[in-house]
């Protein structure tokens, strides 16, 4: 039985969630709760062959090869039945250095990128960095819900967007796409020659009856022109690892993308994140039925909380362990909220607003820790509440 109910104590171990309270919050008496990673110790089959490996004691340059291919292609087939060409696959360091060396080799200084906000902060700032002109196509929000506006994003496309960085499932909504959205955004990226680059890092993270489709796996001519980054950090909690692989059917563009890693120098793996994913897909499903069982728990918790408050409404997440809260009926500044949570609540959470102006009002929770550690970031946010005054 997987022990998920000990809070592994990560201060003092260069952990980015834990050791940057201060330099975050302004204040090491924070409980945090942001960053998206978890308190969660990895899966056995995953630790023991890191061992195995560290036992070897030899750590010099190491291959992707044939084995780790069809280890990835059988994980995409057992878990979304998308059956993929191993030859498709390429590996980098993480999803966003693969986006970034997507907006390198495909674009030029200028071009519009478009991005669904509020949406995945890093999103916001790779596009600015490199130059590019940054469209948004907000969601709509409605009734506790979001979707996709699609006239709007017909008529973004038609002023000559040139890349839609998409975000399946979304981070931080929670939505998990269904067929119907993910085919009315082919149709148009096809209609106007718009290439997607489709974070899917949360796709192993979805709650029944909801289920991850990738979008390259939807028939459609424009599936080519798609590039798919998937990778098991968050799902396995390995982010300080660094692995992530892309799924390209596209020969040419697939080569162009392989020879500007090399350019950079980032044309190897880490050998342990290449242990590592190699155990998450091959022996790492008991823990992850697991994992899903406690967020499903720490899920209905937060709403269970929350479901008699006027002041923060929850946005019930189809997928991720992250939670969006609505806090707008507090009526109060965004800079205020930010510090209602960390001041007056102690809870370190991340700040809406950095997701776009769409996030004004809002901050984003991630329950993927014990469940006595998010009742009791709760009970703060809760007791808080009850003596605040606006």
């Amino acid at each position: 039985m997987v022990n998920f109910e000990t809070l592994p104590n990560r201060k003092d171990t260069r952990s980015l969630k834990w050791d940057r309270l201060e330099d975050m919050f302004g204040s090491k008496d924070i409980q945090p709760m942001w960053v998206a990673d978890m308190d969660l110790e990895i899966a056995s089959p995953i630790k023991s062959a890191l061992i195995d490996r560290i036992n070897h004691g030899v750590f010099g340059y190491t291959l992707t090869d044939d084995q780790l291919n069809d280890t990835v292609r059988k994980w995409l087939i057992k878990q979304h039945n998308w059956e993929i060409d191993p030859n498709w696959l390429i590996y980098s360091p993480g999803v966003i250095p693969t986006i970034h060396m997507t907006i390198l080799t495909q674009t030029k200084p200028g071009d519009k990128i478009l991005i669904q906000t509020p949406v995945y902060h890093p999103f916001h700032s790779l596009i600015k960095s490199h130059q590019r002109e940054l469209v948004t196509n907000p969601l709509i929000y409605q009734d506790g819900r979001y979707t996709i506006d699609f006239n709007d994003l017909e008529q973004k496309f038609k002023t000559g967007v040139k890349v839609l960085l998409f975000c399946s499932p979304h981070n931080p909504v929670g939505r998990v796409w269904t067929k119907d959205e993910l085919t009315k955004v082919v149709e148009l990226a096809e209609k106007y020659n718009v290439l997607i680059i489709s974070d899917e890092i949360h796709a192993d993270l979805t709650y029944a009856p909801h289920k991850h489709i990738p979008l390259g796996s939807l028939d459609s001519p424009i599936s080519k022109q798609i590039i798919s980054c998937f990778a098991p950090t968050k799902t396995f909690n390995i982010a300080g690892l660094q692995v992530s692989y892309a799924v390209i059917p596209d020969k040419e563009l697939r080569n162009e993308m392989v020879n500007a890693f090399a350019k950079y120098g980032m044309n190897s793996l880490n050998t342990l994140g290449i242990t590592a994913l190699e155990a998450a897909y091959q022996s790492g499903n008991e823990w992850l039925d697991q994992l899903k069982s406690l967020l499903l728990t720490n899920r209905q918790l937060v709403e269970d909380t929350f479901s008699d408050r006027d002041e923060i409404n929850v946005v019930h997440a189809e997928g991720t362990y992250l939670i969006w809260l609505d806090c707008r009926k507090m009526n109060i500044r965004q800079s205020e909220l930010k510090s209602f949570m960390e001041e007056k609540a102690k809870v370190g959470l991340n700040n809406g607003i950095t997701f776009g102006e769409e996030g004004r009002g809002f901050m984003r929770l991630n329950i993927a820790s014990p469940t006595s550690y998010i009742k009791e970031g709760l009970d703060k946010i809760i007791y808080a509440l009850d003596h605040f005054e606006s």
